[in-house]
């Protein structure tokens, strides 16, 4: 389907693009068919602003800290929508949770000081951050600042398993415009998990889910890299199929989430987001000292499963805990290779593992799923390993784009 068909006629809107990093919010909003221009981006990351510059070239880029722009600097830019995506290690468990008080949110304050006292203000923001900025001091202290400017917001806590897309990477996003009147879907003080446009039933936030969310499960459970769940509508309980074999590190429960997901059809396969096998592929094949390392953490996925776990920063650097992993040996089962392993010598181990032809997904596919359009590219000389790091920290550009679209509705 084109890119822009149906765009909606309007007076541009002036955008400013803060923490913007590669572009996945400017992405998003060429996406949502918004007739608008990005006035400014701006981030500190000299490898990201490459990328940035390199998909989109006429946009003006601060190289610069938020707090060294001055509100005279701001005003002069005379934006209507602010879209942003702080840094998000002060809210999570693995950044130690620092909240206000770690530096990293010295900049996001900074914009929330210099908020009310614009000459005009925004009439629309957009945020997206990790799951438990939620529950932080910083998102309290952005709830008190919009209503005292006179904004109209609603949370969510989204997956792009929402769209149909196979992966899990739940994140907090918070829309807000400048209106008398709230959203028609508004639901004062509760978080939505679904769009508004979906089945009304689970809308709001269910307290259980916050036990299966991602956070706690593929990025914490260091032991196990569980399989992230996305939300309430991912945790029913079917039976597993007939002589299922519980391998790995995996509790019946987590097979039974899995063999659910990999049930849903309202989600796409992976195999739809795969690149076509080439030459090159062969340097995305785990090396044997990961396979034996790290066999019993690995999440294994078939191109014709509907999910996969979050692409960290660390994935194809770190293996646990970081992403799935792809089995490209489609005709082997994974339960004739890990029975029994563990009795078996390393070299004998090895072989069996090898057969499940296992490599790590390419930064290409990352960006697939990220709802990256195939013209998005990188600068040849940002190498493989930056490019996962860039793509674990962005966002999922659909997401994003459908959001803007109810923010502006």
């Amino acid at each position: 389907m084109g890119r822009g068909a149906g765009c909606r006629r309007m007076a541009p809107l002036r955008v400013l693009e803060l923490y913007s990093g590669i572009g996945g919010m400017h992405q998003a909003l060429k996406d949502s068919c918004i007739s608008a221009e990005v006035v400014a981006a701006v981030d500190v990351n000299t490898l990201a602003n490459e990328v940035y510059k390199h998909n989109f070239p006429s946009t003006p880029l601060w190289a610069k800290t938020i707090e060294g722009i001055s509100l005279k600097e701001f005003d002069r830019l005379s934006f209507d929508m602010i879209l942003m995506s702080p840094p998000c290690q002060p809210f999570t468990r693995i950044g130690l949770q620092g909240d206000v008080s770690d530096p990293r949110t010295k900049s996001f304050l900074y914009i929330l000081d210099i908020l009310p006292r614009l000459q005009k203000l925004p009439k629309y923001i957009l945020l997206e951050n990790v799951k438990g900025f939620e529950s932080s001091s910083a998102r309290n202290e952005l709830l008190k600042t919009l209503e005292t400017c006179g904004f109209k917001c609603q949370e969510f806590l989204l997956s792009p398993t929402c769209l149909g897309i196979p992966n899990s990477r739940l994140r907090y996003f918070l829309i807000a415009r400048l209106h008398p009147m709230p959203f028609s879907f508004q639901a004062p003080g509760e978080i939505l998990t679904k769009f508004p446009d979906q089945d009304l039933k689970d809308l709001i936030k269910d307290k259980v889910a916050d036990k299966l969310d991602e956070a706690s499960s593929s990025l914490l459970s260091k032991e196990k890299n569980l399989d992230p769940s996305v939300g309430p509508d991912c945790s029913s309980k079917k039976n597993l199929p007939k002589g299922a074999f519980l391998f790995k590190l995996e509790t019946a429960e987590e097979m039974e989430r899995k063999h659910s997901q990999d049930n849903d059809s309202s989600i796409q396969m992976l195999k739809d987001f795969l690149e076509e096998d080439n030459e090159e592929m062969s340097q995305y094949f785990l090396p044997p000292k990961s396979l034996l390392r790290y066999a019993f953490l690995l999440d294994i996925v078939k191109p014709t499963c509907r999910r996969s776990t979050c692409f960290t920063k660390g994935y194809g650097h770190y293996v646990e805990g970081t992403g799935s992993v792809l089995q490209t040996a489609v005709d082997v089962q994974l339960e004739s290779v890990f029975k029994c392993i563990e009795m078996i010598p390393e070299e004998e181990k090895l072989m069996k593992l090898s057969i499940l032809k296992l490599r790590y997904f390419t930064p290409r596919e990352i960006a697939n799923l990220h709802g990256f359009p195939p013209e998005f590219g990188f600068p040849d000389k940002v190498t493989i390993k930056q490019r996962y790091r860039l793509l674990g920290n962005s966002l999922n550009v659909r997401v994003v784009a459908k959001l803007i679209s109810f923010l502006l509705g």
